[in-house]
């Protein structure tokens, strides 16, 4: 079997619309594992192809999220027929285009979508009471979320139309006894959509562990705060962050043991 992680660089083979789609998207991953979301080999990260009404590009079924390169990603299209892939034998899940080429299909605003199974956030999906607005990050989210119950493994077709229909307008949706998601129309808006979830999260377990009495805002506070942390209120996610994300992924890409992201 060929599962070798050296890939050769496709940089010259591609638009420069998908290369920087592929380096983008590669770094998307990176910043997941560095920032403790990843679940061994499992979940996806998926992105649209500039340009393209159905082409997206997603990992390869068995890599480490600290392997995935610009040239390792597979193009497919949005009912996972794959379009190219590296010359290997691994392939890609089919749980991954269930979920992530439904969103695609029928929500073209939606450039990235980004799912994941931490310890955090099953724990909260498992919650009857869901998100609670414990903290500042975690009100960003208050009328801004959806919630899909659990309906075994994401591999029924029948399922995407729930999926979509629960995620709704919103870019963050909570599957019930399963993970996070979230989706955005930049991979750079998806992943900071995914870490704020994330600490919500953290943050919920870790003030429900504590045993003490909770305090959260008024709901006029509540629907306030949630105004002014969304996308279009004051700027788009990832403007500003994104860019010291990518220094800080090429200053450990150094000696990492694992080819950089951009390859």
């Amino acid at each position: 079997m060929n599962y070798t992680t050296d890939f050769k660089s496709i940089r010259a083979e591609v638009s420069a619309e998908e290369w920087q789609a592929r380096v983008d998207l590669a770094a998307c991953y990176r910043l997941i594992d560095k920032y403790g979301m990843t679940d061994l080999i499992y979940n996806h990260i998926t992105a649209r192809i500039p340009g393209s009404k159905d082409h997206l590009l997603i990992n390869l079924y068995g890599m480490l999220y600290k392997e995935i390169t610009a040239s390792s990603l597979v193009k497919i299209d949005v009912e996972g027929e794959i379009i190219w892939k590296p010359e290997t034998d691994y392939g890609i899940n089919k749980s991954g285009y269930v979920i992530h080429g439904a969103i695609h299909r029928m929500r073209p605003d939606v450039a990235c979508v980004l799912h994941t199974h931490t310890r955090a956030g099953i724990a909260v999906s498992a919650m009857k009471c869901g998100l609670l607005p414990l903290s500042q990050t975690a009100i960003r989210f208050v009328g801004h979320i959806g919630y899909h119950d659990y309906e075994g493994p994401a591999v029924d077709l029948d399922e995407r139309e729930r999926i979509v229909s629960d995620l709704g307008p919103h870019d963050a949706l909570i599957v019930r006894n399963h993970g996070l998601l979230t989706c955005g129309v930049t991979i750079q808006q998806a992943f900071n959509t995914m870490y704020q979830l994330e600490l919500s999260c953290r943050s919920q377990v870790d003030a429900m562990a504590a045993r003490s009495e909770l305090v959260m805002p008024g709901e006029n506070v509540l629907a306030h705060t949630a105004h002014l942390y969304q996308p279009g209120t004051r700027r788009p996610y990832g403007v500003l962050e994104w860019p010291a994300m990518l220094r800080l992924l090429e200053a450990e890409d150094r000696h990492p043991g694992y080819p950089p992201y951009w390859h």
